[in-house]
């Protein structure tokens, strides 16, 4: 069917009327899970103070000055910053010395000093570890004791969930292509409730790991199914905006982590009351259509009827007989027999220098937005001040950074928003480090802008890749921009871990690859008011910044998706939250 003749209908049943209202924002507020799933890990992974368990029942403690009865006072008893270990003396007389990761026996000792330099020996942690609860009452890291020879399985949690986001993308991109995006909304959604709930109820790390993994899938698999889904029920006069704002509710999903972290301290507890914000979608989602457009690719004209007439009696408008719009396409040349279609691959990325030099450049935007977006959100714990306020505020700086897009993309053009928001981004990672860390308002208040520029690229990126490219290769071009992405996600965590050599290790990287995105984006030709190519040879004029004469649309935020949906199956985009 051509897209005209699929616009007409929109034209008469409504492009954003109330039926498509309804679904939107019953499928945006699902959306929300996914940012609560995606950054959980911040708090439920979190390290507290820690220090090895002594080999019994402790009388007395002793640290520098200060000294207590109780073990569980060992922590009021450090101040922020101070180092050292901790003096025990035990019921039966013997003297210990505690750190975070052995502990030793004074051998000679005769009474509780805290300087002692006696013969001592060492011993590991094998009674376990005391940690610090005034802040979490437990947290994964607790409960399996994830800490020295064990830390790097707390490392991976994050990571390994990346990965799942991954694989989910592509599994569940080609699923909803082959069953429809219905189907797969509803399974997505199941799934990200029961494993949400099922990581809750665990029994040991490696089963943690495993559900989180699933977890990972699923809300990968609906993330990507749901941009896919509101693209093809919304018409071109809205379709834009509303793929866009998609990414404003995973920004209200990614404030409730914090939320939640602040009033419920118990990891398990924390885990259930998160996943339960699936459930009024659950309840909700049998009555979701499926969409008219894949139906009609699927040949099921009556069952697409059947969508067009509840919407356009939803949107108190007329509706149209698909049979009419078909009869035309079948009378031109969309109804005639197609030719073979040459297959593509990734290689046709790199035909020619101009192209390939495009094709590293867009790669290395979308790998600099994830790295960038998923660094300043993990890494908001460690600026100091409120953590629980750093990362709520870093989800809510995103709301207006998808407005500035959706505004300024068709009015400055798109390569100079991307360019802009990435040098930007580049400078303030620049700012952070040398502002003092006791500076913890200045440090915040730039971390917050750094996350608006970021995400305004990262908002922007996969429109942009859309137009490079024509036709024959721009889902190729689209799926292979956002699996970079993925690999940005992935990075992200151990990019956050460096802060234990530097502090301001994060803001170095972040930095270097966003400034480096952005003169390499200068190289990269304006697409505002620029026609959609559909050969290379009309690819290769947007460098020169000629005009086809072509007499097709020119891409501007009322029908470039539209182009997109043609032309990008949802097993190859994969968009990359």
């Amino acid at each position: 069917m051509e897209p005209g003749n699929f616009e007409l209908i929109f034209d008469r049943v409504g492009h954003f009327g109330r039926f498509q209202i309804f679904f939107y924002f019953i499928c945006a507020f699902q959306n929300i899970s996914c940012g609560i799933h995606y950054l959980a890990s911040v708090f439920m992974a979190v390290t507290p103070q820690y220090a090895c368990r002594p080999p019994g029942n402790v009388s007395w403690i002793l640290f520098h000055n200060a000294s207590s009865s109780r073990l569980e006072d060992i922590w009021a008893l450090l101040s922020p910053g101070q180092e050292g270990h901790v003096a025990v003396q035990l019921q039966d007389g013997t003297v210990w010395e505690l750190s975070g990761c052995h502990r030793s026996w004074r051998e000679d000792a005769l009474r509780l000093e805290y300087e002692y330099s006696g013969s001592k020996r060492d011993f590991p942690c094998s009674d376990g570890y005391i940690y610090d609860r005034s802040k979490w009452e437990s947290t994964v890291v607790t409960e399996w004791d994830l800490v020295c020879h064990r830390e790097w399985l707390a490392k991976v949690i994050q990571p390994m969930f990346m990965l799942g986001v991954l694989l989910g993308a592509l599994i569940f991109g080609y699923l909803s292509d082959r069953v429809g995006r219905r189907l797969i909304l509803w399974s997505t959604s199941i799934g990200k409730f029961l494993f949400g709930i099922a990581v809750a109820f665990t029994f040991d790390y490696y089963s943690f790991m495993v559900t989180r993994f699933l977890l990972a899938m699923a809300a990968s698999g609906y993330l990507v199914v749901v941009f896919v889904y509101v693209t093809e029920l919304i018409g071109m006069k809205f379709r834009t905006w509303a793929s866009i704002q998609m990414h404003s509710f995973f920004a209200v999903g990614v404030m409730a982590v914090p939320l939640t972290g602040y009033l419920v301290r118990t990891w398990w507890l924390y885990q259930i009351v998160l996943s339960t914000v699936t459930v009024p979608f659950v309840l909700c989602c049998w009555m979701l259509p499926e969409t008219p457009f894949w139906l009609l690719s699927e040949e099921r004209y009556e069952d697409a009827q059947k969508v067009i007439d509840t919407m356009a009696k939803w949107n108190r408008a007329s509706s149209c007989k698909l049979s009419e719009l078909l009869s035309l396409d079948l009378k031109g040349p969309a109804g005639s027999n197609p030719s073979e279609v040459k297959k593509h691959n990734l290689l046709d990325l790199f035909c020619d220098w101009n192209i390939a030099l495009r094709t590293l450049t867009i790669w290395l935007i979308w790998f600099t937005g994830s790295l960038g977006f998923y660094s300043f959100s993990l890494n908001s714990v460690n600026l100091g001040g409120n953590e629980y306020l750093n990362l709520f505020l870093m989800g809510a700086v995103e709301l207006p950074a998808y407005m500035f897009v959706c505004i300024g993309m068709d009015k400055v053009g798109r390569r100079n928003i991307l360019i802009f928001s990435l040098i930007t981004s580049a400078l303030i990672c620049g700012a952070i480090m040398v502002i003092p860390e006791d500076y913890h308002v200045w440090g915040m208040v730039a971390a917050m802008a750094g996350k608006f520029a970021i995400g305004a690229a990262f908002g922007l990126i996969y429109l942009y890749t859309a137009e490079l490219y024509p036709t024959m290769v721009r889902s190729l071009a689209v799926g292979s921009g956002s699996m970079m992405c993925r690999v940005g996600s992935i990075m992200a965590p151990f990019c956050v871990y460096l802060t234990s050599i530097w502090i301001s290790m994060p803001q170095l990287l972040v930095g270097i690859v966003a400034f480096l995105s952005g003169v390499l984006t200068l190289k990269l030709p304006e697409t505002l008011g620029k026609p959609l190519a559909t050969t290379w040879e009309e690819a290769a004029k947007l460098e020169s910044g000629k005009e086809s004469s072509s007499g097709r649309l020119l891409p501007t935020t009322n029908n470039i998706v539209l182009d997109k949906i043609e032309v990008i199956n949802a097993g190859d985009s994969g968009l990359c939250e």
